[in-house]
Formats: C-alpha cells, sequence, structure tokens
C-alpha cells in the first residue's frame, strides 16, 4: 500500500464507494474522496476493509500536496471510472 493508490471500501457505510490513501501509519490507512471526506479530515480505515484497484492508476503523491487537492482527488476517481 502507497499514497496516492486508488481503493475501494469493502465494510462500513462506504461500502463500495472509490477512494485515493491520503495518508498510512502503522495501523491505519486513511481515505479522501474530495468531496464529503476532505483530504484535511480522511476517513481511516483498517487496511483488511479496503480492496487495492488497478496498479496503472496512481495518483502522484506531489498532487497530494498541492493546493485544490480535493478538485485533484475528484477529477482523479471521476477519470479513473471512465479507464
Amino acid at each position: 500500500m502507497e499514497r496516492g493508490r486508488e481503493v475501494i471500501a469493502l465494510a462500513g457505510k462506504e461500502r463500495g464507494q472509490k477512494f485515493v490513501i491520503v495518508d498510512i501509519d502503522e495501523k491505519f490507512v486513511y481515505l479522501a474522496d474530495g468531496k464529503r471526506l476532505k483530504a484535511v479530515k480522511p476517513k481511516r480505515k483498517s487496511p483488511k476493509h479496503i480492496e487495492l484497484l488497478e496498479d496503472r492508476l496512481k495518483l502522484q503523491t506531489r498532487e497530494l500536496k498541492e493546493e485544490r487537492v480535493n478538485a485533484k482527488i475528484r477529477k482523479f476517481l471521476k477519470r479513473s471510472k471512465n479507464v
């Protein structure tokens, strides 16, 4: 697992929704979708409750540090839906 990867939630009220990993610590990953869950206040989830999606889709780590990061996350998730 790494920052910027696209994942899908397998459990909880977010089940079936796509997210981007914005941070990782020892026990949890932090997910954002750019709409309800912003990059500054991401959803904390256990890694066993998410599934990594396609290797070819990854938001660049430098983009997670830029301004308008939530807009970039929304655009990335929308683009990945069409692929």
